[in-house]
């Protein structure tokens, strides 16, 4: 069996809005000590990132302490939004767990972003068999690959997670079969 653990990253800082760059919080930084040591006695072989600097950082001190590289994937990415600022985020998030179509000008649908999450584990998956794996991520890219697996995990799923974070899984696959996941306490 493989064991995917998905560490959706800890607090970040809202007031940079380059997706990009930007940082966890203080109280992310110490959030991330805290991912490290519930995940350090798992066994861990390899720990993969979205490229976004809060995804990186969230498990950087678990590669630190386990002495691995975190090897980044662009296709682990966050969904593109648009090149703007959006203010009402909530409704356009619903405008697209009800159409998984739906994107803005210069942005992705929540399937571009499924297809090319679903891509990237399964490389994983196939460099990784029978290993434990963390992967660092974002609330959004981590929900379509539940609801890729799970198409019961939808807006109202999404939903109760957005505001966790560190959010931590682990999936158990057998292959490239899904066995099932369950949510690791952190606390």
């Amino acid at each position: 069996m493989t064991n995917i653990y998905f560490v959706r990253h800890c607090e970040p800082d809202f007031s940079i809005h380059d997706d990009f760059i930007r940082p966890l919080t203080d109280k992310g930084l110490e959030d991330s000590k805290r991912v490290a040591e519930v995940l350090k006695s798992k066994k861990i072989h390899g720990i993969y990132s979205s490229p976004y600097k809060r995804a990186i950082d969230t498990v950087k001190e678990l590669a630190n302490a386990l002495n691995l590289k975190v090897v980044t994937k662009e296709d682990l990415r966050e969904r593109t939004i648009t090149d703007q600022w959006i203010d009402d985020f909530n409704e356009f998030v619903k405008c697209q767990w009800e159409d998984f179509e739906y994107k803005l000008s210069k942005g992705e649908c929540l399937r571009q972003v499924q297809e090319r999450n679903i891509t990237a584990l399964k490389e994983i998956l196939n460099e990784n068999k029978g290993e434990n794996v963390v992967i660092g991520t974002h609330g959004t890219a981590l929900s379509t690959i539940l609801n890729y697996y799970n198409k019961a995990f939808g807006y109202e799923e999404f939903n109760r997670i957005k505001s966790i974070m560190p959010w931590i899984i682990v999936m158990e696959f057998k292959g490239e079969e899904f066995i099932g996941f369950k949510e690791v306490d952190i606390d």
